[in-house]
């Protein structure tokens, strides 16, 4: 399954150096190496699974702009799945650039009219306040959509913003990524854990996250009795894990007073970034990355494989619960998150 992407933006506003970080997997210390992007460059990026983001990076030289409106408006505009357009945050001639976003608009709404719209502010990093400019970056561009549904970032390949951003653009174009969300929440509860995180395996931008209530309703096992999220199969089966029903298991339930939705808000996003500067480190002496634990004051955290495409992140609380436990409830659901990833990229 196949899905367009379309970069677009005036030239030296950063669109090639934010794919080379996100798709490319380079640190933003090494993009001031590319050079500009001649008319349109294509990359399918198989981002999960059967799940290939064609990903048109469009050249943003006026010649070019010039040539997608009036040459190659059908080429360029029909069968987008997701227009992202770059505005540099300090772009002198803002007017000329909002005239080409306004035409571009119109030739998407022609020929894909049910195409998803962002609008990136970038390099963030060079605006002194950076609330106030977002804000009034955003009412310009809301005006400039002339009623066009419309999400704005502000975004910088120095912080984990663009992260952040691309992860959101991405999770519409995951058809049912709430059923893997419904799951992940389900594991979640399994593990007593505050929260689990699913990442795509190569860029790791975050597919889908566990939505629980605020935990001091949510009930703890203590192990060793604590319940695995699935199964393993019973003396009749011989095909793998069978799901089965959650459980928490019948120990003495006590709350915890951990809420995740007082937990950072830039911790999916910042948890991304950290990650591939850590797998860019393994691979600069050789070695590969498979999986990390952390046994803090605080919190364990247990980052692992779950399919053949994505990672999971299970963050825990309690420090009662043993890393072996989560890693065996990882383990457990992997066949079932296999089947529903599937599910996912054929609906």
């Amino acid at each position: 399954m196949k899905k367009k992407v379309l970069l677009m933006g005036a030239s030296g506003s950063g669109k090639t150096s934010m794919r080379s970080v996100i798709f490319s997997n380079n640190p933003a210390s090494l993009t001031s190496r590319l050079g500009a992007t001649i008319d349109v460059e294509q990359n399918h990026v198989r981002f999960l699974g059967d799940l290939i983001l064609n990903l048109w990076d469009c050249g943003g030289q006026d010649a070019f702009m010039d040539s997608y409106l009036a040459l190659q408006q059908s080429t360029i505009f029909q069968h987008v799945g997701v227009l992202i357009y770059v505005f540099e945050v300090e772009l002198r001639n803002m007017a000329k650039d909002l005239e080409y976003y306004r035409n571009c608009l119109a030739a998407l709404q022609r020929y894909s009219p049910d195409a998803a719209v962002f609008l990136l502010v970038h390099k963030m990093d060079l605006a002194r306040d950076k609330v106030a400019v977002l804000e009034r970056k955003t009412h310009e561009l809301k005006q400039a959509s002339d009623g066009v549904e419309i999400t704005v970032f502000g975004t910088s390949i120095y912080d984990e913003s663009l992260y952040k951003a691309w992860s959101r653009i991405v999770h519409t174009l995951i058809p049912n990524a709430v059923v893997l969300s419904k799951h992940l929440t389900t594991l979640a509860r399994a593990c007593s854990a505050t929260e689990v995180i699913l990442f795509e395996r190569t860029t790791f931008l975050v597919i889908a996250t566990s939505s629980l209530p605020p935990t001091s309703t949510l009930p703890l096992a203590s192990p060793p009795t604590m319940s695995p999220a699935y199964s393993t199969p019973s003396s009749s089966h011989t095909n793998g894990l069978t799901p089965t029903t959650f459980s928490h298991g019948s120990a003495a339930l006590e709350p915890t007073d951990i809420d995740p939705h007082k937990l950072p808000v830039t911790r999916y996003e910042r948890t991304s970034e950290l990650i591939k500067a850590f797998k860019h480190a393994c691979s600069r002496v050789r070695e590969e990355f498979h999986a990390l634990e952390m046994e803090l004051a605080d919190f364990t955290a247990v980052l692992d494989e779950l399919t053949k495409n994505t990672y999971v992140l299970i963050v825990v609380h309690d420090p009662t619960i043993e890393t072996a436990a989560l890693r065996m409830n990882i383990r457990l659901a992997r066949k079932k998150f296999e089947e529903l990833q599937g599910d996912s990229l054929v609906s």
